[in-house]
C-alpha cells in the first residue's frame, strides 16, 4: 500500500481515542516525558497546521493553533491523503525537508501520539499491520536524528517477536507497558 493510503487508514483510529478525551482528562499524565494530556494536546495542535500546509508544500510556521483536536487530523488526514503531498520537497518551520520525511512525522502524530493519549486514559488502541511496517519503517529512518533532538527517547528493547506497536513503541524510545 501506498502511504498517501495508510495515513489515512491510522487516523479513525487515533481520533477514536481523541474523542474520548473529557476535561477531567486534561491533567493525566502520558508517556511524554513532563507532558500531561492537556500539553500533549497543545502540542498537536500547535504542529498541525505546520504539517498540514507541508502537504501542500506551503511553510505554515508552528503555533497557528486551532482549538479543535479532531477538526486538525481531520485536515492532516485529508492534506496528506493526496498523492502528491509525499512527493519531492516541501518546507516546514522555515527548513526544506523531503515531503515523505515529513508525511511519515504525521504518520507518528497519529501513531505514537494517538498511544500516548490512549496509555493517559487507559483505553486499547490497535492499528493495522501494515500501518505499523510503514510506521516502524519511519521510526527507524529517524530514530537517531529524533533522538539527538530530544524528540525520541533512548530505544526500549522488546523482544524480537513482540507485537508490531511494541516494537515501534520500543524504538521510539517509549515502553509498552508504561501505565498511568
Amino acid at each position: 500500500m501506498k502511504n498517501h493510503v495508510l495515513l489515512p487508514a491510522a487516523a479513525p483510529t487515533t481520533l477514536a481515542v481523541v474523542d474520548l478525551v473529557q476535561p477531567g482528562d486534561l491533567d493525566r499524565p502520558t508517556p511524554c516525558a513532563e507532558w500531561t494530556v492537556r500539553e500533549l494536546a497543545s502540542h498537536l495542535l500547535e504542529w498541525g497546521p505546520s504539517l498540514e500546509g507541508a502537504a501542500r508544500k506551503e511553510s505554515v510556521p508552528p503555533g497557528a493553533v486551532t482549538e479543535d483536536l479532531h477538526a486538525q487530523f481531520e485536515r492532516l488526514t485529508a492534506a496528506w491523503s493526496a498523492p502528491e503531498a509525499w512527493v519531492g520537497g516541501t518546507v516546514m518551520a522555515g527548513m526544506e525537508l523531503p515531503a515523505d520525511l515529513v508525511g511519515g512525522m504525521v504518520l507518528g502524530e497519529f501513531v505514537l501520539h494517538g498511544w500516548d493519549l490512549a496509555r493517559a486514559l487507559d483505553v486499547p488502541i490497535a492499528f493495522t499491520d501494515d500501518v505499523l511496517r510503514l510506521m516502524y519503517d519511519e521510526v527507524a529512518r529517524s530514530a537517531e536524528q529524533g533522538r539527538a533532538m530530544g524528540v525520541y527517547g533512548p530505544e526500549v528493547v522488546v523482544p524480537a517477536d513482540a507485537p508490531g506497536l511494541d516494537r515501534v513503541l520500543g524504538l521510539s524510545g517509549r515502553d509498552p507497558g508504561w501505565k498511568p
